[in-house]
């Protein structure tokens, strides 16, 4: 950031605030992704904070990196967008399907995936030496979804410290607090947030290696032809299924088997996959072969959680809005 960008901005130059700006707008927006849970939000949010800073770019006092600035300013929006949505508390959808009984029923949790081409540009590396997860680490589908369980503050707090990377004394001015009240918040949230993650796991695959291409590949083929034991036979023993926001939770795999077996049965015909990428693993966008129109309409999106040679999660995702943001078609042509 030059002296004189920042005058021009000051001065109501368009051009010149973009330039402040544009580096950090990617930053910004799976900052707000990862405390909201949603990617429709953390733009909304985003929206809000270059608003903001825009408005009250005099008040900018320079001793203050930009990045810290606009930081406070997106963190304090998303507590507020977090209060309002307490207020007005969301009910899980209704199934439109029977399903088989599952493993448990744990919290509804509001979660959407992420697409990966939005990642393009982050650091892979922590932007801090506070920070105690790599940027990339920190947007998986496990690491957000563990992040909805905390209270906000601590879920800010969190982000900001181990994810950000940030010093206490500077995340106690973001939200208006003393130093002692952050680092309390943090303990609790390291806390939780062990309780929430899985431990001792093996590693995925690395982004884009033969060995994920190929897993993935044997999925999708075993979705597009209806196989179950041929998508059971690439799980993990403990593998999870779940459907956000739905509480239902199946875990291994018979309960697994027994629920895809259900879809099969009552689809009466395969679904066809196209791939994708969520939250640094691979996805895909499902569709169902209407015959009658010639052509396959999008069913939801599944993001798959790789650990060592199988798959650890299974997540769908039946909101059909999603298409768009991951470049989706709306529908398929069907097969000849």
């Amino acid at each position: 950031m030059t002296e004189s960008t920042l005058r021009l901005a000051r001065l109501g130059d368009d051009d010149a605030f973009r330039t402040l700006t544009d580096p950090y707008r990617r930053d910004l927006h799976v900052h707000c992704y990862r405390i909201l849970g949603s990617g429709q939000d953390a733009e909304d949010m985003v929206q809000e904070t270059l608003l903001a800073a825009w408005r009250g770019l005099e008040q900018y006092e320079e001793r203050d990196s930009l990045r810290a600035w606009l930081h406070r300013i997106a963190t304090n929006r998303c507590l507020n967008a977090l209060r309002d949505r307490g207020r007005r508390p969301r009910e899980a959808p209704g199934l439109p399907f029977e399903v088989p009984e599952p493993t448990r029923r744990g919290e509804s949790l509001w979660l959407e995936p992420y697409p990966d081409a939005l990642l393009e540009g982050i650091a892979e590396t922590s932007p801090g030496p506070d920070a105690r997860y790599e940027a990339k680490e920190a947007v998986t589908l496990a690491f957000v979804a563990a992040l909805q369980h905390l209270p906000p503050r601590q879920r800010a707090v969190l982000v900001l410290r181990d994810v950000l990377g940030f010093h206490a004394a500077e995340v106690a001015d973001m939200l208006d607090g003393s130093e002692t009240s952050v680092n309390s918040a943090l303990q609790r949230a390291r806390a939780t947030l062990e309780t929430r993650l899985p431990v001792d796991r093996k590693r995925p695959p690395l982004p884009g290696s033969p060995r994920e291409r190929e897993l993935a590949a044997r999925f999708a083929d075993a979705v597009q032809s209806g196989d179950v034991d041929g998508m059971v036979s690439l799980l993990t023993d403990d593998a999870l299924l779940t459907m956000p926001p739905l509480p239902l939770e199946y875990e291994g795999h018979n309960a697994i088997a027994a629920f895809l077996s259900s879809r099969e049965q009552a689809r009466g015909t395969p679904l066809r996959a196209v791939p994708t990428r969520a939250n640094t693993q691979p996805a895909f966008g499902c569709y169902t072969p209407d015959a009658q129109a010639e052509i396959a309409r999008p069913a939801g999106l599944f993001v798959l959680t790789l650990e060592g040679d199988g798959v650890a999660a299974i997540t769908w995702f039946a909101d059909t809005a999603l298409f768009g943001a991951f470049g989706l078609p709306r529908t398929l042509r069907s097969c000849s």
